[in-house]
């Protein structure tokens, strides 16, 4: 039997010592994954889902660049960070045309408090869009070294499958561990290639089918602002405790827990009166905000026409005059109608006084 207490102890890398990049791996366009090591051989000690900020070396000037770690600290020989280009991307397009193994940068880190650990679960759900997916899968990554059945829903959003980072070392996690269960939600398809998952835009009937059992689940969530948003309207209104809700920002990862801004969504407010009037109609009725507009106009004797009642048919669509509304809808109204200041009656909450043709 080996004698492991006799091995020699590895240091713990720190930001004193420059990282040394080792191999850099594509993954879908634009996207790449740096990995990197110490120099000196010291391990990588750090929470999944947490952030390095790198230091780059641009001709015009040294810039700095914050990164989620895609790897796991289960693997602690490298530390890897996957990146996407966006337009305008400056820090990013130089790592992606200039950087090569062999070359060292200057970090800081690891930080953050957009982790797992942090928030001990018996089931979870990881929802991302695009590069947003990095803590995601390091978390998961983690608890599937771990060896323990864990209980993941793993949702991630992407332009077209071809997109989607991370899909086959996903898949091959998920094909030795039921307990990780993928999802992908699409917008659009790859020419001559069949797609029979989710096409798209996250929502809610999504989400129960996806995860019937969402009440129990803590949520992370990682993505641009507006899908993000788009989240937590689609849990709000299912009555979600959004205390079980947690979020990185692509923009400004949070290093503290004093750092996690605080969430200022427009919700219907309980027990909040407000006067919605029926201008085809001249009928003024005072209802609750967490009223709908199609429920306030039944109980007013008015009768929009309606199908689904969810947001899905499109039937009650109306034109909302003046005020605003919190609607949260499953893909029966278009982005041009809601700019043109069309709501669907089913799933739109008066906020303050609002007045509907109808």
């Amino acid at each position: 039997m080996n004698d492991l207490s006799s091995l020699p102890k590895r240091a713990v890398w720190s930001d004193a010592e420059p990282l040394e990049c080792v191999s850099i791996i594509p993954e879908v366009p634009n996207t790449a994954t740096f990995t990197f090591q110490a120099p000196s051989g010291a391990l990588f000690d750090f929470s999944p889902g947490q952030f390095l900020t790198l230091e780059l070396p641009l001709p015009s000037g040294t810039i700095h660049r914050t990164y989620t770690i895609s790897s796991s600290p289960s693997r602690p020989r490298s530390i890897s960070v996957t990146i996407k280009a966006q337009a305008g991307s400056i820090g990013t397009q130089w790592m992606l045309n200039e950087l090569q193994p062999g070359m060292r940068l200057k970090a800081f880190g690891p930080a953050g408090v957009f982790t797992h650990l942090n928030h001990p679960a018996e089931k979870y759900l990881f929802i991302s869009a695009g590069s947003g997916i990095t803590p995601s899968m390091s978390m998961t990554t983690y608890m599937f070294d771990l060896g323990t059945m864990p209980d993941i829903v793993f949702v991630n959003c992407a332009r077209r499958p071809s997109e989607i980072i991370f899909r086959e070392r996903l898949e091959h996690m998920a094909s030795r561990m039921p307990g990780i269960d993928l999802k992908w939600v699409v917008e659009g398809t790859d020419p001559f290639r069949p797609w029979t998952g989710y096409r798209g835009m996250f929502n809610q009937l999504m989400l129960g089918l996806m995860a019937p059992d969402y009440l129990e689940r803590e949520v992370f969530c990682c993505g641009p602002e507006p899908f993000m948003r788009a989240v937590r309207e689609a849990l709000f209104g299912l009555g979600f405790d959004m205390d079980r809700y947690h979020q990185e920002s692509f923009q400004a990862p949070a290093e503290t827990d004093a750092d996690v801004p605080e969430i200022d969504d427009v919700v219907p407010e309980q027990g909040t009166d407000v006067e919605l009037t029926f201008a085809a109609s001249g009928v003024t009725a005072t209802v609750h905000e967490t009223d709908t507009i199609l429920a306030a106009a039944r109980n007013a004797g008015l009768n929009i026409p309606s199908g689904c009642t969810f947001g899905v048919c499109g039937t009650c669509r109306i034109k909302k005059v003046a005020g605003e509304v919190h609607m949260v809808h499953n893909g029966g109204i278009t982005e041009e109608d809601v700019e043109a200041g069309y709501i669907l009656a089913c799933c739109s909450n008066p906020i303050g006084n609002v007045t509907v043709d109808a």
